[in-house]
Order: structure tokens, then C-alpha cells, then sequence
């Protein structure tokens, strides 16, 4: 079993039932951040209403992992170095990336913005 960070393009795919993402929730484990939640949680409200984004949120808070200052500025920093490189990706992205070099362990998306950075599990 692998362990990644689960960023909000994929739990949203999952949920979506895009066929790539099912393995990576079903027979591996994860985390994320309140932010991922946040995003998670706008998206299901704006597409499914408020009951089923509060389920949606309840059931991916499990993966929860807090972050603390030292976090937010090396995600910070990071985001800088890539906006430099032109990849202007969100804050809520910056820390999770950040998380996960951090922790050693792949960075689930498919956003193209993260398509050829390392440490990346890129799903199209």
C-alpha cells in the first residue's frame, strides 16, 4: 500500500468516478489538508448542494492533516520558485505539493500545471 497526497483535482476525479483514481483511494492511503476540503467542499456545493458537499467533506476528513507556520512558508517559497519557472499554481496546491516532498511521498493530481515536476503521480 502507498501513501499520497491526495490534491482536490483528485479527490474531485474519484468522486467523479474517472476509472484512473479508484485504485488510489481504494487500495492506498492518502492525506490532505483543510484547504483541499475547502476546494472539495465549494466544488460538491456548487454542482450537488450543501447536503452532499457536508457528506463529501465529512468522508474525505478522515485523510485531514494539519500544517503548521514552518508549512506555510516552505510552500510559500516553493510557490515562488515555480511561479519563476512559470507554473502559477494555488496556494491550497502550493502546500500540498510541499507536504508531500516533504513527507517523501507522491503528489496525486492531474493538473497539467504538475505534469512533469517530481514526485508527481500524474492521472490524466
Amino acid at each position: 500500500m502507498a501513501i499520497f497526497f491526495y490534491d482536490s483535482y483528485a479527490v474531485l476525479a474519484y468522486l467523479d468516478d474517472h476509472p484512473r483514481y479508484g485504485f488510489y483511494f481504494e487500495e492506498n492511503d492518502g492525506f490532505l489538508t483543510k484547504l483541499n476540503l475547502m476546494e472539495i467542499y465549494y466544488r460538491m456545493f456548487e454542482g450537488h448542494g450543501s447536503h452532499a458537499a457536508s457528506r463529501v467533506i465529512t468522508a474525505f476528513s478522515k485523510y485531514q492533516k494539519d500544517f503548521d507556520i514552518n508549512e506555510v512558508k516552505g510552500s510559500m517559497r516553493l510557490r515562488f520558485r515555480l511561479k519563476k519557472r512559470g507554473l502559477n499554481i494555488s496556494y491550497a496546491d502550493a502546500l500540498g505539493y510541499h507536504l508531500a516532498l516533504k513527507a517523501g511521498i507522491r503528489f496525486l493530481t492531474g493538473d497539467p500545471a504538475f505534469e512533469k515536476l517530481e514526485r508527481v503521480e500524474f492521472v490524466p
